[in-house]
């Protein structure tokens, strides 16, 4: 799929064009759905890259757009941004690597702190005191439901609204502040009372 955004003809090129009016354009026009991936594959790319780490990620990411493309017939329409669509996608691909996933946060949990002794002195008081940060984190996310954690980190990594997770998961918004609530509790709970301050808070 060519990595290429066109201005729509008839259309002031700096006008925003919704991702749906772009989608709805792609029905005819294939190569149209690239705009929709120049705009969103950094975003995707990273979130799997934080869950999964960056050699899956590059799959996960590509498979997103292939899955988006096949399906873009049935968008709806009635959502101007495709984005909750997107991560919708995405999640259901990472949840087929859910083991992957729980690996890596146990392996980031035990990363020795001396990976990080090269360097200023102050760089490495910087990396040092974050992965001091990282490590009960990380261990804490591999205890959390994988469907809580999905919610919490589609918010904290993704940063989508809970009204966008809603959409994204397919269930209510009652269901994204339970899940998130219950993910949040879990994660304090682990860190010994601690706020998670780099995990997003309920909204």
């Amino acid at each position: 799929m060519a990595a290429m955004t066109r201005a729509l003809p008839d259309q002031d090129p700096d006008q925003e064009v919704s991702d749906a009016a772009i989608i709805e354009q792609s029905w005819q026009d294939p190569e149209r759905f690239a705009a929709v991936f120049d705009r969103y594959y950094f975003q995707i790319h990273g979130f799997a890259a934080q869950r999964l780490g960056p050699s899956l990620a590059d799959d996960v990411a590509a498979e997103t757009f292939l899955v988006a493309f096949d399906r873009r017939d049935r968008y709806d329409l009635s959502r101007a941004d495709a984005r909750p669509w997107l991560y919708g996608i995405v999640a259901n691909l990472i949840a087929r690597h859910h083991r992957a996933e729980a690996r890596r946060y146990r392996a980031h949990s035990r990363t020795p702190l001396t990976q990080a002794d090269d360097g200023h002195a102050d760089q490495v008081a910087g990396r040092v005191d974050a992965r001091v940060q990282r490590v009960p984190l990380m261990a804490a996310l591999a205890k959390i439901p994988r469907s809580h954690r999905e919610v919490l980190l589609l918010i904290a990594w993704g940063g989508l609204s809970s009204e966008e997770v809603a959409e994204a998961l397919g269930i209510t918004g009652a269901a994204v502040r339970t899940r998130l609530h219950r993910a949040r509790k879990t994660l304090r709970a682990s860190l010994n009372g601690a706020e998670p301050t780099t995990i997003g808070k309920d909204g």
